[in-house]
C-alpha cells in the first residue's frame, strides 16, 4: 500500500509574505481558503484582472492587491507563492522562478508543480487539524474534514487551556511534564471510555 510522506506543519502566516499569482476563481479560491483558516495571513495578489469575488474576500482580508501581469520581481521577499492563473505556460514560469529562488510553490491544480498542498482543515479554538490525501482526492479530504467538524466538540479549546494552565503548575524537568502530562490524559480517555460503556 502507498503511503502519504507529505510532512504536515502549520506556519505563522501573519509572519511570511504570501503572493497568489490570479485573480479569477481559482485564485478567490486559494485565498478564501488561506484566510479562512488564517486571518492574519500576509497575501498579495497580482493579476491584470481581478473578480469582483476575489475583490471582496481580498478587502475583508486586508490582502493587496496589484494589477499587472506576472514578472519575477514580484517574487522579491516572499516566503511562499500560489500561481493560480488560466495560464499553463504562465503558471510553469513561476514555478521555475519559484525554485530557482528556494521559495515555496504550490500550482494549482498541478501536483507535480507543487512543493506543498492545501489539504482540508477543522478549527476549533486552539485545536486545528489538517488533513491531506497526498493531493489525490479533494473529496476525501472534504468529507472528513465534515466528518471531525462533526465529532469534535465546541469546548475542546478549553479542555487545551485548562490542561495547558495544569501544566504550568509542574515544576520538574520537561521528561517528568511529559509523563505527568500523559497520565492525566489518558485518565481523561479512559475516563470517556467508561462513561460510553
Amino acid at each position: 500500500m502507498k503511503r502519504n510522506n507529505l510532512y504536515p506543519i502549520f506556519l505563522k502566516t501573519s509572519q511570511l509574505e504570501i503572493l497568489i499569482v490570479g485573480g479569477g476563481y481559482v485564485a478567490e479560491e486559494k485565498l478564501h481558503f488561506l484566510t479562512k483558516s488564517s486571518p492574519d495571513a500576509r497575501v498579495t495578489l497580482v493579476a491584470p484582472f481581478f473578480r469582483e469575488g476575489t475583490r471582496e474576500v481580498a478587502a475583508q482580508f486586508r490582502a493587496h492587491l496589484v494589477h499587472g501581469e506576472y514578472h519575477a520581481g514580484f517574487l522579491q521577499g516572499k516566503h511562499m507563492v500560489i500561481a493560480a492563473t488560466d495560464h499553463t505556460t504562465v503558471n510553469e514560469r513561476i514555478y521555475r522562478d519559484c525554485r530557482s529562488r528556494h521559495i515555496l510553490v504550490n500550482v494549482a491544480d498541478n501536483p507535480p508543480l507543487c512543493d506543498f498542498y492545501m489539504g482540508s482543515i477543522v478549527t476549533k479554538g486552539h485545536v486545528k487539524v489538517a488533513i491531506s490525501t497526498n493531493g489525490q482526492s479533494p473529496t476525501t479530504a472534504k468529507r472528513l474534514r465534515e466528518y471531525f467538524e462533526a465529532v469534535l466538540p465546541e469546548d475542546i479549546s478549553q479542555l487545551v487551556e485548562h490542561l495547558r494552565a495544569y501544566r504550568q503548575t509542574l515544576a520538574a524537568s520537561f521528561q517528568t511534564k511529559v509523563e505527568e502530562m500523559n497520565r492525566v490524559t489518558q485518565q481523561l480517555v479512559a475516563d470517556k471510555s467508561e462513561t460510553a460503556s
